[in-house]
């Protein structure tokens, strides 16, 4: 009997549990798009709706700081490419401080949800076919998982939804990608933040130009090289440690 019941708790779960989450993910950015809902995630609609928006937020802060959050959450798990806009207005609605802390709670409750699910359903696959840069990547991420994670957060030099789901491929644990990622997101979101809390003379401009205002009026060469300086900083300790570890072992 022992034996038996062994047996069935050895049992592979169905396929379907397994994919089930990635699916639905799926399935909720191809309902989105085909909603339009992309259509309202951009900033020409932020300065048609502006004075609508602020004044909503002013009437109803917490409902509308909630709502920001649950909204902004579902947008990073479904992959939705709006965290930029999405933080941009943060900072428009709700000041720099508490836009780009709502903000990081966000971001990360919705990165978190679909690394999950991208570990449910590819990660033992990917890892058995995995050509040698990809496992080399895995061994860093096993060697120092956070560290790894918090500098390639740090600066965005890959898409955010590549760094959601690219720790889930190579083993990284739920508690150092949760904390990775809230930490080192925080520079990114408080600056895209101010950059919203300065955005009506932004606005202004663009109207009197004749044009829609758009990202690029508002992220500068000099932000992009600062985000890139704060990962060569934070990426020291790491190469330090490397270069000591092969010492040791020459």
């Amino acid at each position: 009997m022992a034996s038996n019941h062994d047996a069935l708790q050895e049992q592979p779960k169905p396929a379907w549990r397994k994919y089930l989450p990635l699916a639905v993910v799926v399935a909720g950015l191809g309902a989105g798009y085909a909603a339009g809902l992309h259509e309202y995630l951009s900033l020409s609609v932020l300065a048609e709706q502006r004075d609508t928006l602020k004044q909503f937020v002013a009437d109803h802060r917490i409902g509308s700081a909630l709502g920001f959050v649950v909204i902004y959450a579902t947008a990073v798990a479904f992959s939705f490419p709006a965290a930029s806009i999405l933080t941009i207005f943060s900072g428009f609605l709700f000041g720099w401080l508490l836009g780009g802390a709502l903000t990081a709670v966000a971001a990360t409750a919705g990165a978190t949800v679909i690394f999950l699910a991208a570990r449910s359903a590819f990660s033992d696959v990917l890892r058995k076919r995995a050509g040698p840069f990809a496992a080399k990547l895995a061994d860093g991420f096993a060697d120092n998982a956070f560290g790894y994670l918090f500098v390639l957060r740090l600066a965005p030099v890959f898409p955010f939804f590549i760094m959601n789901i690219a720790p889930a491929f190579c083993g990284v644990k739920l508690r150092p990608y949760v904390a990775a990622t809230f930490f080192g997101i925080l520079p990114g979101t408080f600056a895209y933040a101010w950059l919203g809390q300065g955005l009506d003379s932004v606005i202004v401009a663009a109207a009197e130009a004749g044009r829609e205002v758009s990202v690029a009026d508002l992220v500068t060469p000099e932000i992009t090289i600062a985000f890139v300086g704060l990962a060569i900083v934070a990426a020291i300790p790491t190469i330090v440690r490397k270069v000591r570890d092969r010492s040791r072992a020459a």
